[in-house]
């Protein structure tokens, strides 16, 4: 099997890296990729991923049988929708179901007959409206504002304050309709799923830290960091498997939506309710990059077992393990990351060995000058994985390695998992 993943943020290294660990794999591309990828796979830096004949005249050249599609930029291209129908299996949500992600309103109509809980919300299509229903109702609310479409990463404001939300809706209302929703103060919790067209596999759960800090900042990032798996009872996971998951996959075919590929649906839990946020058509980053290494099944069998439609009766081996990771960001980011500084890597990237001991450096938006060195090409410049016993050793493991990868004003948050440090007996208790 010959497999191509493309886009070149951590995420899809970090897909990349996972697909490299498979003794099935006869050769494996990325495209365009980026420095760090070249360790495991063939860069093919010229391939406009945006482009799906492109895309496909790569395949071709190559022999690449499967193509894995784990961010937004190619499914919005319909790169998808061409490269299956010219026989090529591609892992990746088409175009027909791409309005879960990139229309919120019907997804959280879609998210009603599922019958999920979510946030109380509305639809504005102007300014003016939106001024008469803070000044009005809403008035003294602390809400989420989200972009009514398709939008890079995570784009919304949390904020009470009228002329901030005001602010950014004149913005966001220059491309589509906006989303105004009652904002849930809990915990974040990815559901990360498999899904094929006659089921599901649910991966370990993940808690995303969006903010900046740790501090009252009302804009969020595109991730700036991840703890895997969330330490949930099992009677919570069972719920969130009973009433979320399986009512959502029936619904997907009962509409029509369903697909072959990679879903995220982000929730908040408050209490003992889990609230519907958004869903995403491919992985989360920085979620991406703590779930995929506790995955032991060889990437192949998953690839084959969704290929022919099997994915729910796979039995999936996860590690019992748990990840920390954690994004070096650039100064500047999430507005205006300062670009084209030189990276510089103190240990050994990408080492196979002694995963534990040794954290793994994913790089993301990292490129090579004219004189082949690292430089910046955006905001998230690396995402740094420790793995261990429980969030507590995962932790200590990728801090150890957080300013191995510097460059100037770069930056981090220093509080990934800090909120779930638990001692394993208690996070093995009742397993």
């Amino acid at each position: 099997m010959k497999v191509l993943v493309l886009n070149s943020g951590a995420k899809d290294t970090v897909i990349a890296w996972w697909l490299s660990k498979s003794k099935l794999i006869e050769e494996l591309f990325i495209a365009p990729g980026n420095p760090g990828t070249e360790d495991y796979a063939v860069n093919l830096p010229d391939v406009d991923i945006e482009n799906g004949e492109q895309v496909l005249k790569a395949c071709r050249k190559h022999g690449i049988s499967h193509v894995f599609i784990g961010t937004e930029t190619p499914l919005l291209a319909g790169v998808v929708d061409c490269l299956n129908a010219n026989g090529i299996f591609t892992l990746g949500a088409p175009l027909h179901a791409l309005k879960l992600d990139t229309d919120k309103k019907f997804a959280r109509e879609f998210a009603q007959r599922c019958g999920f809980t979510m946030p109380s919300y509305r639809v504005f299509e102007n300014l003016e409206d939106f001024r008469a229903f803070l000044d009005g109702e809403g008035k003294g609310g602390f809400f989420t504002l989200k972009p009514n479409g398709a939008a890079a990463s995570r784009t919304l404001i949390n904020s009470s304050d009228p002329e901030v939300l005001i602010t950014f809706a004149k913005e966001f209302l220059k491309k589509n309709s906006i989303i105004l929703e009652e904002h849930i103060d809990g915990t974040p919790v990815t559901i990360t799923l498999l899904l094929d067209r006659n089921g599901a596999k649910m991966l370990p759960l993940c808690s995303e830290y969006t903010k900046p800090e740790h501090d009252e900042i009302n804009f969020v990032t595109g991730g700036m960091g991840a703890v895997c798996p969330v330490p949930l009872a099992d009677e919570t996971r069972h719920a969130i498997w009973n009433n979320m998951v399986v009512p959502m996959v029936n619904r997907l075919k009962e509409e029509n939506l369903i697909y072959t590929g990679v879903m995220t649906i982000s929730t908040v839990l408050k209490g003992l309710t889990l609230f519907f946020v958004d869903f995403h058509l491919r992985f989360n980053d920085p979620a991406a990059q703590s779930v995929l290494p506790l995955i032991k099944t060889d990437p192949v069998d998953i690839i084959r077992a969704m290929e022919s439609n099997s994915i729910g009766s796979l039995n999936l081996e996860i590690s019992r393990e748990s990840t920390v990771s954690v994004v070096i960001a650039s100064e500047g980011y999430p507005f205006k990351p300062r670009k084209g500084l030189r990276v510089k890597c103190s240990v050994p990237q990408y080492m196979d060995s002694c995963f534990n001991s040794v954290p793994r450096i994913f790089l993301g938006a990292v490129r090579k000058d004219v004189n082949g060195n690292m430089i910046t090409s955006g905001g998230r410049v690396a995402t740094v994985v420790g793995m261990g016993r429980n969030i507590t050793s995962a932790n200590e493991a990728a801090y150890s390695a957080a300013d191995s990868v510097s460059f100037k004003g770069s930056w981090y948050r220093a509080d990934i998992g800090d909120k779930f440090f638990i001692s394993v007996n208690e996070y093995y208790d009742g397993e």
